[in-house]
Parts: structure tokens; C-alpha cells; sequence
């Protein structure tokens, strides 16, 4: 299975790091979400994945996620096209993520200048302003993919062993969707 997934190749050492895994888990079954939050021994995991998926929440994707509409509006796109715009967004993140190099100073960058571009917008007096906004923020959603978003997912794989991963994918998963919620709902609010 290893040579199907990895290739031709000498991989004894991956090999034995799992056998040893498994046999350091004395044939454990895989324990719950409840287990996860009740064993002291994975409390730091625990809240290293919280706050590693806290501070994915804080970056700001999914804030522009929410309000490109508005930018893309303000550009003068068509409300037919956003849907297409938006697919952009989407193909970008996943072709960032699959390069997956190092992107948060390219992430930070373009949020100041965005944030710059914004200022302008508001005082109406370029009108290439916005679409310099809709480029930025492709070039955001991109730096995200290919700096901090490719952290999120394998953290678990990472930081538990075989027998708490799935709850920990489980964690992480709800932790993730449950602070996206609650910053859909705030945001508008704090804005």
C-alpha cells in the first residue's frame, strides 16, 4: 500500500515509524470526542488545535469571503457575473493551496493595500480604485491558500496519535465551522 501511494522507493523508515506507533498504542481503538476532551495527557494538543483554528478565524478569509460581493459590486461587475467572479475566488484558493508555498507576507501586504484601496473607494475620486480592490483580493484569498490555510488540516495527523485522530479531525472541524458562524453573525455588527 505504501509503494502504491508513495511510489517505488525505499520507505522501511515510514514503515517502522508507523508499526512503532501502532504498537505504542498496545491495538487501541479510536477514541471519541468525549475521550479528547476528557484525557489530561492530550489536553495541549487540544488547545493548540483551538487556538491554531481561533487564529485562522482572525486572519480575515472568510470576512472577505463575506464582503466581496460588496467589492465586486462596487466595481461595477454585473449581480449575473459576481456568481462567476466568485467561482474565480474559489479555483484560486485551491490552485494557492495546491502550490502551497510561503504566502502570509504576500497575505499581510495585500490586506494593507487593500485596506489602502478601500480609503479611496470611499472617496470616490479613482474610478480604477475598485477593481484594483477585486484584483487584491484574489491576490488575499491566493497568499491565504498558499501560507496558512494548508496548516489547519494535517495539524491533527500532526499532534495526536492513531487512536484520538478522528476525534480530533471531528474537533477541528466543528471548532472551524462554529467560529465561521459565530464571525458571520458578529462581523456585520462590529463593522
Amino acid at each position: 500500500a505504501v509503494k502504491q501511494l508513495w511510489g517505488d522507493g525505499d520507505h522501511m523508515a515510514e514503515i517502522d515509524d508507523m508499526m512503532a506507533e501502532q504498537k505504542a498504542i498496545h491495538g487501541e481503538k479510536a477514541k471519541s470526542v468525549c475521550d479528547l476532551f476528557r484525557d489530561k495527557a492530550v489536553r495541549w494538543q487540544l488547545i493548540t488545535l483551538f487556538l491554531v483554528a481561533s487564529c485562522m478565524q482572525l486572519i480575515g478569509v472568510n470576512v472577505v469571503y463575506f464582503y466581496a460581493y460588496n467589492v465586486f459590486k462596487k466595481a461595477g461587475i454585473p449581480p449575473a457575473q459576481t456568481h462567476y467572479v466568485s467561482l474565480g475566488i474559489g479555483v484560486t484558493e485551491i490552485l494557492s493551496t495546491i502550490l502551497c508555498v510561503s504566502g502570509s507576507l504576500a497575505e499581510c501586504h495585500s490586506a494593507a493595500m487593500h485596506l489602502s484601496f478601500l480609503s479611496l473607494e470611499a472617496t470616490d475620486s479613482f474610478s480604477w480604485v475598485p477593481y484594483c480592490s477585486v484584483a487584491l483580493i484574489f491576490i488575499f484569498i491566493m497568499s491565504f491558500g498558499i501560507g496558512p490555510a494548508g496548516v489547519l488540516c494535517p495539524l491533527p495527523t500532526e499532534i495526536f496519535i492513531q487512536s484520538y485522530r478522528p476525534a480530533a479531525y471531528v474537533f477541528n472541524g466543528a471548532t472551524n465551522w462554529i467560529q465561521l458562524f459565530i464571525l458571520g453573525l458578529l462581523f456585520p455588527f462590529i463593522v
